[in-house]
């Protein structure tokens, strides 16, 4: 089955084919928001494209989403180069994982044409995309929904556009779509937003890089206003919403492994995951967490992206952050559209008053070259935190 793209989506497609042509020796970047069918993009991309192409994703679930979608096209010319998935086949369309093709880059040197799916986590610098890069001449496009990258200044931290770092990757902005435009066009759920924040955040330090926050400093306001016990009334009372219509999950999203623990010893029908939770424990989890036999999974440091579950309703923030990566990924867990869903994000640290609305986040170009992301005015990048 060949899926039928939308306008935006299609836009998408002929902007990265138009670009690949092109003999500057520029890499350039595409900006959709979560839940706009990147992957459907990457397999329009790559069924169009009559060369080698190497796909580039930072994780497994990620890498066989997107390999699943290429696959509804009728496409065999393709497959995958990940010891996480656990094949190693190159073909003219290979999606792969940048540490399986490190170690073996002598045998990727025929593609020209790279696709990177979340580039934002590509370092410009350093590390193993920096030296595949280098390795031979590439015609680069990223794609991503959070086009900025924490960088450290001579007077503090900064989140700089992913077009203004110095050094850089990717040159220029050749397409994007706003969040709005797409809840506008029914393309994505519609979000209630509760902000129930307890926390003073003005009690909390940074920390030594100033671009987060101190964990100890955060541990004392979490229990100076008893956080672990707020959490837990509220969990219990969307589990019991007025309506009497039960939501489709709930996720809570927590800074330290021991909320999540307390939350899951108080709640039935809970679980717990992290960054130590073994990975098949991690599947089953997740698996009945999505069939409904788990009505409420609390998470630390994990679950911001490549976990797709469009039917889920309702996130908890129980922690504060000064990323605004990390937050619009946390809300973007809710905002994939399903039949009569409506997404519900509360708040209990901060984190709407830092930040806005995720549809009120807008990219504008003020100045040619001077990208940025602003909500309501405010401008969120390239100004010191």
């Amino acid at each position: 089955m060949k899926f039928q793209l939308r306008d935006y989506q299609q836009n998408a497609s002929n902007a990265a084919i138009s670009h690949y042509k092109l003999k500057n020796g520029r890499n350039y970047l595409m900006v959709l928001p979560t839940g706009a069918g990147k992957s459907l993009i990457i397999a329009d991309i790559a069924a169009r494209l009559n060369e080698p192409l190497l796909v580039f994703q930072p994780n497994k679930e990620i890498l066989e989403q997107n390999f699943a979608k290429l696959q509804t096209y009728g496409i065999f010319d393709a497959g995958c180069y990940s010891a996480s998935v656990k094949r190693k086949d190159i073909n003219r369309i290979t999606f792969a994982t940048i540490g399986s093709v490190y170690n073996h880059m002598e045998d990727f040197k025929h593609f020209r044409y790279i696709l990177i799916d979340e580039c934002h986590l590509v370092n410009p610098t350093e590390g193993m995309y920096a030296d595949f890069f280098a390795a031979a001449e590439r015609r680069i496009i990223g794609l991503t929904a959070t086009p900025y990258r924490l960088c450290s200044t001579m007077n503090g931290s900064m989140l700089k556009f992913l077009t203004r770092t110095r050094p850089r990757v990717f040159s220029d902005v050749i397409y994007y779509c706003q969040v709005s435009e797409l809840l506008a066009r029914g393309f994505l759920t519609k979000l209630k937003y509760y902000d129930l924040t307890r926390i003073e955040l003005v009690n909390v330090r940074r920390n030594s890089t100033g671009a987060d926050f101190d964990e100890a400093s955060l541990s004392k306001e979490f229990e100076r206003v008893d956080l672990y016990g707020y959490l837990i009334s509220m969990v219990r009372r969307l589990l019991a919403p007025k309506s009497g219509i039960p939501r489709r999950g709930i996720l809570v999203f927590t800074r330290f492994v021991k909320e999540a623990e307390m939350l899951t010893n108080e709640i039935p029908d809970s679980a717990v995951v992290s960054g130590t939770t073994p990975k098949k424990e991690r599947e089953r989890i997740l698996s009945d967490f999505k069939s409904g036999k788990i009505k409420v999974v609390a998470n630390c440091g994990v679950l911001t992206t490549g976990f797709d579950y469009p039917e889920l309703d309702t996130i908890v923030l129980c922690r504060p952050t000064m990323s605004l990566a990390l937050y619009y990924q946390m809300v973007g867990r809710v905002i994939r559209p399903y039949p009569g869903k409506e997404g519900w994000v509360v708040d209990l640290c901060g984190n709407i008053k830092t930040f806005g609305k995720v549809e009120d986040l807008r990219i504008e170009q003020p100045e040619k070259g001077k990208w940025m992301i602003k909500t309501n005015g405010k401008q969120l990048t390239n100004v010191i935190l």
